[in-house]
């Protein structure tokens, strides 16, 4: 996949496009289903096949202090845009005055002739234009006057479940791991640093490291202790993950997200490591102290061994 970044040229020359559009969190299955008509149609007409995206969420350039609940980052999105197989990933800035051109507008003086996209792949319920005025019958007219063949991609169901960003979001926050990484066709993950804790796992047999996460708008799945993978320095480890307020030893009501690595020793102070969720084992919990916590903790070791062996 080449990346064609036009917040650092203004016209790209290649062969005319056929292409889809949208911000794309996760490029969970749904999206990949788009895309996989976008590549078809491009093969058809010996085309290159494109995805148009912005590299920050739309509503966080309109509105300043709107706080975005992401699946994936830029980087990360981008990375998984690359295992679709698209031909390139169209990196375009939004910005106001992108948002106050009509669809008409976008379509001709972006689409048409910053791009040159020969054929518009539009998701089956997406919108684009000020205010998402407009819909599909438009962007066909529109097309059809500017030289766009605009066609409507089909939806995608997966047993019964409406597949979207939103959805995901939702499974995510109950703590629906499994199923939120089956709409996503891989396993959610957070990256981060890792900072100073309260070093109380060490003291009950049970170090952690305490995560920052890299991306600050991503989405923290529900409060509770994971099955996890652990990727560190081209390894992979299995773990133990722990989001929560820690009522048991009452420290403060910040969510800390900490992470018991199975199987490693040595200093993690200040590197950085992925953990991909698995399974969800139980909520976040205040123990009557510490002695039924460790107990408890033990007992969700074992768990989280059975989850991932199998």
């Amino acid at each position: 996949m080449e990346l064609i970044d036009l917040s650092k040229t203004e016209h790209i020359k290649h062969k005319p496009l056929v292409a889809t559009l949208g911000f794309f969190d996760g490029v969970h299955i749904g999206h990949r289903h788009l895309i996989n008509q976008v590549k078809a149609k491009a093969k058809q007409l010996n085309l290159p096949a494109a995805v148009i995206t912005f590299p920050e969420h739309p509503r966080k350039v309109l509105q300043q202090d709107y706080q975005p609940k992401l699946l994936c980052g830029y980087e990360e999105k981008l990375e998984q845009l690359e295992t679709t197989g698209i031909d390139y990933c169209v990196s375009m800035p939004f910005t106001v005055e992108l948002s106050a051109l009509t669809a008409k507008e976008f379509m001709g003086k972006t689409l048409k002739e910053k791009i040159d996209v020969h054929t518009l792949i539009v998701g089956h319920d997406h919108r684009f234009g000020h205010n998402r005025e407009e819909g599909f019958p438009e962007y066909v007219q529109y097309g059809n006057e500017l030289g766009i063949n605009v066609m409507q991609a089909t939806e995608l169901r997966f047993e019964d479940h409406h597949v979207s960003s939103s959805q995901i979001r939702r499974l995510l926050a109950e703590g629906k791991i499994k199923l939120a990484n089956k709409l996503l066709s891989y396993n959610y993950k957070f990256s981060g640093k890792i900072i100073e804790g309260y070093k109380v796992g060490r003291t009950i047999g049970f170090p952690t490291a305490n995560i920052q996460a890299w991306e600050k708008y991503k989405v923290i799945p529900a409060l509770g202790v994971y099955a996890v993978f652990v990727r560190l320095e081209n390894e992979i480890y299995k773990g133990m993950l722990y989001i929560g307020t820690r009522p048991t030893l009452q420290n403060d009501n910040e969510i800390s997200m900490e992470v018991n690595i199975f199987d490693f020793e040595g200093d993690l102070y200040n590197q950085s490591l992925t953990v991909e969720f698995i399974d969800f084992i139980r909520p976040d919990l205040k123990f009557e102290n510490i002695k039924s916590l460790v107990e408890q903790i033990r007992h969700d070791k074992i768990t989280v061994m059975e989850r991932l062996n199998n």
